[in-house]
């Protein structure tokens, strides 16, 4: 893992497993679930693709090759780690009466097209569901009684809600990136964002870092404020009570951090010393985001798995099943079984 991923703290008691993950692309696996199908009619076409260990960027520059349009009217929901078997889903406009291409005769030795129907609009960015992740550990090594309280204690409580290192970039080196941004450094527009997005991050995972040292990242502390699971509707703040704490341990509401940028946070009292703190601890970013206009929003501290299972196979391996949100990261998942993972 990067120094960004090593350096934040632990929900269940640190790793209490060694192994070796991605010794192949096919022991990380994940699949895209945007939580809606094509309805069979319109100008967009949307290509469901199966690819291993390729660049989702790639990908869609090779699909829009092969349909003779030009790359921007290529979209998808969201990137897909190259070092893995993904299946994603991939929007092409394709207006008017021309002849559809005869998607199956599209066959790469890093992709293949596993479906391809239309629809009547575009897939924008983040439209998506879930992501389903079936990921194996070779060579498994530790304290595997450990382990099965640790899986039970993710199932039950979850994990930290962290950015993963894919945020923060090679080496984590976006940070260092975004300050120079702000400190004039010129960048290109899209290099811009994802600078922009490490800021925030970095600033959100510092917060949360706290609250997971002060063992309330998943209980109510004085001026939280909440999201409802599912709708992601904010609410509060209010005062902590057992009331909250219940509704957290069901899953059904989780305290939240801030995303910064201009205003002040929505928080109050404990939560809200908390985060100003964090902000003052990196205060060049804090006044950068304020610059660059982003504006004050809220993320999830807790980040719940749906359907996690898992299985140990033979030759000390473990195959481990689970569903997680949109923006949420499987690697802050095995972070706390399996250290060293990458």
């Amino acid at each position: 893992m990067t120094s960004q991923a090593t350096e934040l703290p632990f929900a269940h008691g640190g790793p209490p497993l060694r192994g070796t993950l991605r010794a192949t692309h096919a022991d990380f696996f994940v699949d895209e679930e945007l939580g809606f199908a094509a309805d069979g009619a319109g100008e967009h076409v949307f290509v469901r693709v199966e690819k291993n260990g390729a660049n989702t960027d790639w990908v869609a520059r090779e699909l829009a090759k092969f349909a003779g349009i030009d790359a921007g009217a290529v979209s998808y929901a969201g990137m897909k780690d190259r070092h893995a078997v993904t299946r994603q889903t991939f929007s092409l406009h394709l207006p008017g009466k021309r002849e559809e291409p005869d998607w199956l005769a599209l066959v790469h030795h890093e992709f293949h097209v596993v479906e391809a129907r239309r629809h009547s609009r575009k897939l924008q960015r983040g439209a998506l569901k879930s992501n389903f992740f079936r990921l194996v550990v070779r060579n498994v090594n530790g304290d595997r009684e450990r382990a099965e309280h640790v899986l039970a204690a993710i199932a039950r409580d979850g994990v930290p809600n962290f950015f993963g290192e894919q945020r923060f970039g090679r080496e984590g080196g976006n940070v260092a990136r975004a300050r120079a941004m702000f400190a004039g450094r010129r960048v290109q527009r899209h290099e811009r964002s994802l600078l922009l997005s490490a800021a925030r991050s970095q600033l959100f995972n510092a917060v949360l870092a706290q609250r997971v040292e002060r063992g309330d990242w998943n209980r109510a502390i004085e001026g939280d404020v909440w999201m409802l699971a599912g709708t992601q509707s904010i609410f509060g703040p209010e005062p902590a009570s057992p009331e909250l704490d219940a509704r957290v341990a069901s899953g059904d509401i989780s305290p939240t951090g801030p995303l910064w940028g201009s205003g002040v946070p929505r928080s109050a009292g404990v939560a809200a010393e908390i985060e100003t703190a964090a902000a003052a601890a990196h205060a060049d970013l804090a006044a950068g985001l304020v610059h660059a206009d982003m504006r004050q929003e809220r993320r999830a501290l807790v980040l719940r798995l749906d359907e996690l299972r898992h299985m140990w196979l033979p030759g000390d391996d473990l195959q481990l099943e689970f569903r997680l949100r949109s923006g949420s990261y499987a690697t802050v998942v095995i972070r706390e079984l399996l250290a060293d993972a990458a």
